[in-house]
């Protein structure tokens, strides 16, 4: 078996990467405050074509050093923009008729792989900051939540990992 060379992935420039359909998904970062998480989430949604990163309240904002550490680039990629608090973003998204999605531990969740996303609809995913998750009067306003099945001892996973897993999930059901 042999490596793929990068020349030999064909993947789209960037002209041709913010011009292709997109998954009907946009991420929503509610406060976090690692720049090499928001990143990450960046490299990811680039990975999984998202419409969109919405960076709320205390997240940093590229371009900055940190983030482009771990975004290696997707920052000129992926759509993004900034909302001074979360409440703001949940409402406007609404508003676009987006379903927001918290991707929390909570009552009456729904377990990731009970989900079924609705190939008609257009999804918000909320992820919530490292200690406190997503905020309380961000669930408050939330259509639904979903849960990531977890069995060892830790109480979360980090961040990118849920992100990583909830985008690989909403890209299989709703594109293979």
């Amino acid at each position: 078996m042999r490596k793929l060379k990068l020349d030999e992935l064909n993947r789209p420039d960037v002209e041709e990467f913010k011009a292709q359909e997109k998954l009907p998904v946009i991420a929503v970062l509610d406060n976090v405050r690692s720049m090499h998480n928001v990143g990450s989430i960046f490299r990811t949604a680039d990975g999984f074509a998202l419409e969109k990163v919405i960076l709320c309240g205390i997240t940093a904002q590229p371009p900055h050093r940190e983030i482009e550490k771990t975004a290696l680039g997707a920052t000129q990629s992926v759509e993004w923009m900034h909302y001074p608090d979360t409440v703001s973003a949940v409402d406007d998204l609404r508003a676009n008729g987006y379903e927001i999605v918290a991707i929390e531990q909570a009552e009456n969740s729904t377990m990731l792989n009970t989900f079924t996303p609705d190939q008609n609809k257009k999804y918000a995913l909320i992820f919530g900051n490292e200690v406190d998750g997503v905020s309380d009067e961000v669930m408050s306003k939330i259509d639904q939540c979903i849960e990531i099945p977890q069995f060892g001892t830790k109480h979360s996973f980090n961040i990118v990992i849920s992100a990583g897993i909830v985008f690989w999930d909403f890209f299989a059901k709703l594109r293979l």
